[in-house]
């Protein structure tokens, strides 16, 4: 009788209930609308070209956004991902200066470890140092940066110095999408389902939600937060490389500011601040969304000014949503305690 009377709500909900509650929902929704609203306003914006320049303007967004999701939903965050970016596309550049006939393959390798090691500092000094994330990697963000303006100083490195190959990544297509955009998605889909499906990933949300009670569980929750710092270095060291394909050129100030707006993108996209809840489908929507946006305010004639002011506006909504989203938990799980009590 208890088995039956605590099943009868789950196995009562449609099918469609339950997807309206998804998280990336609204999102998704919200850019759909935006879409349409600016195709109405400007047919333009969704040209063959306009479409493409929609997708490889999120690419990258979207993989970083992916990367930090995983450390946001520890319950922790990252704010040099911009400085690592800025790192990478210029020791990019500095590969292929250095050995213009180099193999792409060597080149995104080389990148991804530099991610992957910076990653790993940042995991490292936060778990084992035991200080809140966001003042460790504030920190290390003007570490990274430091360490970018002396080495590459005034130099940049432009279209013209790297392979053709490398530069077509951001420019041939397949079925229509740019391949680098094909990389993101399979970047989104890697991530999503290694949180679903296994346990270490299940074991970061556990985290998020509270890192106490994980350790009685027995989850290791210093090797899982070092974990998810070293995926977010090794997503945004593989952006650093697309991105000096991406753009004409790199240098010292490559990144700079890059780190809010993916934040942004991963809140908006549904992913709790305080950990925990999310995922990273959402947060690559969020992303989508955050782009598109700036990419219809312009296309729409709109002041840089409203497109930050609005982007503000999504980021503190998201957070209010969040908020509330969890009260009313809270309280319908004192209302079922005290039920069946």
């Amino acid at each position: 009788m208890t088995t039956s009377h605590a099943l009868a709500p789950t196995t009562g909900r449609s099918p469609f209930a339950s997807l309206v509650k998804q998280r990336e929902v609204p999102v998704a929704s919200a850019l759909i609308v935006l879409v349409i609203v600016t195709t109405i306003a400007n047919p333009l914006f969704v040209s063959p070209q306009g479409v493409k320049d929609l997708m490889l303007n999120a690419t990258i967004t979207v993989i970083m956004a992916v990367g930090l999701g995983t450390v946001i939903i520890t319950n922790n965050i990252d704010l040099s991902v911009g400085s690592i970016l800025g790192l990478v596309a210029f020791a990019t550049g500095t590969v292929f200066n250095a050995a213009p006939g180099i193999p792409l393959v060597f080149v995104f390798l080389i990148g991804l470890a530099i991610g992957a090691l910076l990653g790993a500092v940042n995991g490292f000094l936060v778990t084992v140092a035991r200080v809140p994330s966001l003042v460790i990697t504030l920190g290390m963000l003007y570490i990274y940066r430091g360490l970018n303006n002396a080495w590459a100083g005034g130099q940049q490195y432009f279209a013209g110095d790297r392979p053709a190959a490398f530069g077509r990544l951001s420019v041939d297509t397949v079925l229509g999408i740019p391949i680098i955009t094909i990389i993101a998605v399979v970047v989104v889909v890697l991530v999503a389902i290694f949180l679903a499906r296994t346990r270490p990933g299940r074991d970061l949300y556990a985290i998020g939600s509270d890192d106490q009670a994980a350790r009685l569980f027995g989850i290791k929750v210093s090797k899982r937060v070092l974990t998810a710092f070293v995926l977010n270095g090794t997503l945004t060291g593989l952006a650093g490389v697309l991105y000096a394909s991406r753009f004409n050129s790199v240098g010292a100030t490559t990144g700079t500011g890059l780190e809010l707006d993916i934040v942004a993108a991963a809140v908006v996209g549904g992913i709790a601040i305080f950990g925990g809840s999310g995922s990273v489908v959402g947060a690559a929507i969020g992303a989508v969304l955050l782009t598109t946006i700036t990419s219809s305010l312009t296309a729409l004639g709109v002041d840089k000014f409203w497109q930050q002011a609005i982007v503000g506006i999504l980021i503190l909504t998201a957070i209010l949503v969040e908020r509330i989203a969890s009260i009313r938990t809270a309280r319908r799980l004192r209302t079922s305690e005290a039920t069946n009590a």
